[in-house]
Parts: structure tokens; C-alpha cells; sequence
């Protein structure tokens, strides 16, 4: 009842004030005309020193960390939060509570992540194998050819020099010896069965293209930059062949 009572007074004042004339409706403004209010956006702070650069790519390491959790922009958000919560010394919520957890997120955000991949995969499979000039082996290997060779093709067991690029099904880059400048070299008994197998079909100055699924590449789990359950494609330029390593 005191609510009431407290209340009433405030309901009643409003109600004995008198109506307020209503503003005259201003005329629509030719966009020509119109005058922008927005600020624009502050540039962000170059990175000066190489201790900033430094501390800007500890950023990018942690975010990279973060994309096994398929972190929706809300939920980065409250990872942002957090970040400024601990430094703060003000965490929302007991860290020896809740930590624990973190795992079985990992795990569940993981196989959510292999699911969708996999979808993607069988979608770009399909598409790749229809591919004019492609070829499907018995294994699942989608092999194609882009320019002839005039050498020799190596064995499983030879080491081979190599220029590469390896991508995701929506074109990410993973990894690249041309980026680094760098053919690559390594023993074909000792790579991915799709490499294994696909690198065998090419001779020496020519170049292929080779779509391994998820069983001939990294399987379920997958690796650091490469999602479980991803297809994978590597453009592959075959130098040379220097035979079996030394044992």
C-alpha cells in the first residue's frame, strides 16, 4: 500500500500538466543537401616498436588458439571481457570453478567443427571429381593433372623435392612453400597417404593438383591449422627426385 501511496502523487502531477505544444514537423532535406554527423572512424594506433609488433602478434597467437572453439562474435566478446575482468583484477566468475570446463568445450566445439567441415568436404569432393580432366582413384584420391612432366615419375620410396600449396575447402591457405621461398624436400614414405599416393602419378617438372579426403590427409583430429574432417588441396610442382634416403 505504501508503494501505492508513494506513487499516486507522481501519476497525479502528471496528469494536472498541461499537454505540450507538438514541434512542427521539419521538411525532409534533399540528400545533397543533408549534412553527415557521424565521426569518422579513429585510425587504429600504428605499431610503432618491435615490442608493440611483438605484443600484437601474442594477440594474433591467441586468437589463432581460440579457433578450435568456433567462438561465435558474442562469445569473443566475452572472451574480450574477460581478458579485461582479469586485468582488472574483477573476474566475473572463479576461475578453479569453471576451468575445468574448458575441455569438454574444446571437445564438443571440436567435433561441431569436424561435422560442418565434413559437409563441405562432400559438397567439394563431388565437385572436384567432375572436374574436367580429374581422375578419382580407389583410395578417394581426386588427381589433376595442370601441366605434364617429361621425367621421370618417383616410388614410395624415393625423397622428392617439391614447390607446394596446401588449402581448405573454402580456399584458406595452410601452408605454402612458396610463400617461404623454399621448395621443400622430404621422403614420400613419410608424408600423408595422399601425397604418398598422388606424387607417385607425377614425373618430374610437372605440376598436379591433388584433392585428398579427410582419411588420406589428418582424419578426425586434424592438426594445429588444419580443422578434423577437412579436405585437403595441394597444387604440387614435382623438381626433382634424388631416390631412397640413406638408412
Amino acid at each position: 500500500m505504501r508503494v501505492l501511496l508513494f506513487f499516486a502523487p507522481l501519476i497525479l502531477m502528471a496528469q494536472a500538466q498541461p499537454p505540450k505544444p507538438q514541434a512542427a514537423t521539419p521538411k525532409p532535406v534533399h540528400p545533397r543537401h543533408a549534412v553527415s554527423t557521424a565521426r569518422p572512424a579513429k585510425p587504429a594506433p600504428v605499431l610503432a616498436t618491435d615490442d608493440e609488433k611483438t605484443v600484437y602478434s601474442l594477440g594474433l597467437s591467441i586468437y589463432k588458439s581460440l579457433a578450435q572453439f568456433d567462438l561465435s562474435p558474442s562469445e569473443l566478446n566475452i572472451v574480450k571481457r574477460a581478458i579485461g575482468d582479469a586485468a582488472a583484477g574483477k573476474p566475473a566468475v572463479d576461475l578453479e570453478t569453471w576451468g575445468p570446463k574448458i575441455q569438454a568445450l574444446a571437445q564438443a566445439r571440436h567435433a561441431r567443427l569436424a561435422e560442418r567441415e565434413k559437409a563441405a568436404s562432400q559438397a567439394y569432393l563431388v565437385k572436384a571429381a567432375a572436374e574436367p580432366g580429374a581422375v578419382k582413384t580407389e583410395s578417394g584420391l581426386i588427381y589433376r593433372e595442370v601441366r605434364p612432366g617429361t621425367g621421370p615419375s618417383p616410388k614410395a620410396t624415393d625423397t622428392v623435392k617439391v614447390n607446394y600449396r596446401g588449402t581448405l575447402v573454402d580456399g584458406t591457405e595452410f601452408d605454402s612453400s612458396y610463400r617461404r621461398n623454399q621448395p621443400a624436400q622430404f621422403a614420400l614414405s613419410g608424408v600423408i597417404r595422399c601425397w604418398t599416393e598422388g606424387v607417385q602419378k607425377m614425373k618430374v617438372g610437372g605440376e598436379a593438383i591433388l584433392v585428398c579426403p579427410s582419411d588420406l590427409a589428418y582424419g578426425e583430429n586434424g592438426q594445429a591449422t588444419i580443422p578434423g574432417g577437412a579436405t585437403l588441396i595441394f597444387q604440387v610442382e614435382l623438381l626433382e627426385i634424388s631416390g631412397a634416403p640413406a638408412r
